[in-house]
C-alpha cells in the first residue's frame, strides 16, 4: 500500500500539576486554543480528538481522572515534527514542566493507522501499555526510535496491551 495510505497518530499524556483552574495551571488553559488552532493550521494536520464543544482537555483514560490526554492524526512524522518542535508551540512545549508532573512511564506514543481512521482512547491505552510492555517497536513508538509504515505492516498482530 502507498503511504498515502496511513497517517501518523499521536497521543501524549500528562499529570497537571494542579487542577486547571486553579491558577498555576492559568497560562497553559489561556494558550491552548491557540496552540490548537496553530496546530490545526500547520500543513499535515488532519485530526485532534476534541469534544462537541471543541475542548480537547474533556478526555480520561478509565479510572484515571488526572491524566490529561491529548491525542492527534497527522499525514507524516514529519509533520507532527514540524509542528512540535519548528513551530510557535515549541515555545509553549518548553513550558511543560511548569503545568505538568515528570512521568516514570511512556508519556508520548506514535503509530500508523490508515488514513482517515480516527483513534479512540482505548486504542491510544493500548498502545501506550505497547509501548511501556516492549519498548518502542513498530507497532508503537517514538520520536527518537521510529519506524516506516513497511515496518508497520510486517510486525501484525496489532498490539494487546500485554
Amino acid at each position: 500500500m502507498p503511504a498515502s495510505a496511513y497517517h501518523l497518530a499521536q497521543v501524549n499524556v500528562g499529570y497537571t500539576r494542579a487542577p486547571l483552574d486553579d491558577p498555576l495551571m492559568a497560562d497553559f488553559v489561556d494558550n491552548l486554543t491557540r496552540i490548537n488552532h496553530l496546530g490545526s493550521q500547520t500543513p499535515g494536520f488532519v485530526w485532534q480528538l476534541t469534544n462537541d464543544q471543541g475542548d480537547s482537555t474533556s478526555f480520561r483514560f478509565d479510572g484515571d481522572d488526572d491524566l490529561l490526554i491529548n491525542m492527534t492524526v497527522w499525514e507524516s512524522i514529519e509533520a507532527l515534527y514540524e509542528f512540535t518542535y519548528k513551530s510557535g508551540h515549541v515555545d509553549f512545549f518548553r513550558r511543560r514542566r511548569e503545568w505538568f508532573a515528570t512521568m516514570e512511564r511512556p508519556h508520548l506514543v506514535l503509530w500508523w493507522v490508515p488514513a482517515g481512521h480516527q483513534p479512540t482512547l482505548e486504542e491510544a491505552a493500548q498502545r501506550l501499555a505497547h509501548l511501556e510492555a516492549h519498548g518502542p517497536t513498530p507497532l508503537a513508538f517514538t520520536f527518537k526510535q521510529r519506524f516506516t509504515i513497511e515496518e508497520m505492516l510486517a510486525a501484525a498482530p496489532q498490539p494487546s496491551g500485554d
